[in-house]
């Protein structure tokens, strides 16, 4: 199956293994609802972006979009792999450098970057601030004086590019709260290269997230370019979005036809450097979450239901986003698929449905549920909601599972609260 991690496999009971650990056995060690991170496949697709994109065009940086999924292990991996890394606040940033990576490689995103993680970022060494507006332009450049720094900057339009996807994550239409759009570029150039503590590198833009179809990043890139070389820049980032087949009828976009794609409009520019900012189709595959089915309800003609664990809080993205899911029973995934379930959060909230109407192996109580996918978005994006701790993470390889996030107890849950 095209969405299951690299290293995915049954073993010889019919259960379902990841990266030589059955989930069976990692649920009973560590608990659930328990994130596996599968590291084969997390290493494989840096290694995939990096030897592509430089096949067709050398200088290109990858740039790992920590939004995604940032945990100073996962940070530490992409960053041993050679990637950047992609940061939208003074946690990502700090996260980063705990962690280890090259700041000189990080971009610093956000349409509203408060001054004090600002002066943080300025103080590490972050290489690049992705700037969005005026106003940014403008706290960056007072910042940067008051430190006596110079900040390295790309500007992020709006291209005004209509890509597929969920309207909740597309960013580059005209109506959107990112980048400056395409009637102030202009302006907004000519007033940072007036600027003695701000100089202006490149430019940048992104269209949108889980996106299929190629030719929207190709229309993207002939319009960065051209509005690099008119205004004399060199740096072209193209941020990222590329989707992964979160179901089987899912086909995403072949990797080296992307990059086949993207490069051809940039040959024979060596002048120009290309950067990419991948999350998810890094990430999003090597992720798999379990849960523990508590309790099963049957609703005579109309459904199934099947309750886990888990839900909304470890994952929001079906409530936010409608989002889909595969699954299997990871106790006996060797089985066929015979019954049409709805699996059911714990939380109180109608709404709170992970996956409508799948078809799944038998099902009773106590049985593992695995949910593919959920490397991006799913732990980033958790909450503490119903006053319920976050799960755990563990990475697993080579039959061996290490915790790199530890499952929050009522102790944490209280930290910081005051009476």
């Amino acid at each position: 199956m095209s969405n299951l991690p690299d290293s995915a496999k049954l073993n010889n009971l019919g259960q379902l293994e990841i990266g030589g650990c059955s989930c069976t056995d990692l649920a009973q060690k560590f608990g659930t609802p328990l994130y596996v991170i599968d590291e084969i496949t997390l290493r494989n697709r840096c290694r995939d972006y990096i030897q592509l994109f430089q096949k067709f065009h050398p200088k290109t940086e990858i740039a790992f979009a920590s939004k995604a999924l940032c945990t100073t292990a996962i940070a530490k991996i992409v960053a041993s792999e050679g990637l950047g890394i992609d940061v939208s606040s003074g946690g990502e940033i700090y996260t980063a450098q705990k962690a280890g990576c090259d700041l000189k490689k990080a971009y610093f995103h956000g349409n509203n970057k408060p001054a004090e993680e600002i002066k943080f970022a300025l103080k590490v060494g972050v290489g690049r601030f992705v700037i969005d507006n005026l106003d940014e332009l403008n706290r960056l450049d007072k910042v940067a004086k008051e430190m006596n720094k110079t900040a390295e900057i790309l500007i992020r339009i709006n291209p005004g590019i209509e890509a597929h996807t969920h309207e909740y994550i597309k960013t580059g239409t005209t109506d959107s709260k990112f980048g400056v759009p395409q009637n102030e570029i202009d302006a907004v150039v000519k007033e940072a290269k007036s600027r003695s503590n701000i100089k202006i590198v490149g430019l940048h833009a992104h269209i949108g997230s889980q996106i299929f179809d190629v030719q929207p990043f190709v229309d993207e890139t002939k319009l960065l370019l051209e509005l690099v070389d008119k205004f004399e820049l060199t740096e072209l980032d193209l941020g990222g979005g590329i989707g992964i087949p979160y179901l089987e009828s899912e086909v995403a976009p072949d990797l080296e036809d992307f990059a086949r794609r993207i490069t051809a409009v940039l040959q024979g520019r060596k002048d120009i450097k290309l950067i990419l900012e991948p999350g998810r189709s890094i990430v999003g595959q090597a992720g798999v979450t379990l849960y523990t089915i508590g309790g099963i309800k049957e609703i005579p003609s109309i459904r199934k239901y099947v309750f886990i664990d888990g839900g909304m809080s470890d994952n929001p993205r079906p409530i936010l986003y409608q989002a889909k899911y595969a699954a299997a029973i990871a106790n006996r995934a060797n089985l066929p698929k015979t019954e049409t379930v709805t699996v059911a959060g714990r939380f109180c909230e109608s709404g709170d449905i992970l996956i409508r109407d799948i078809n799944l192996q038998p099902i009773t109580v106590g049985d593992i549920l695995a949910v593919f996918c959920t490397g991006a978005y799913n732990y980033a994006m958790a909450s503490n909601y119903n006053r319920v701790g976050r799960p755990a993470m563990v990475m697993v390889n080579n039959g061996k599972a290490t915790i790199i996030v530890k499952r929050e107890s009522y102790e944490d849950l209280t930290r910081n609260d005051q009476i």
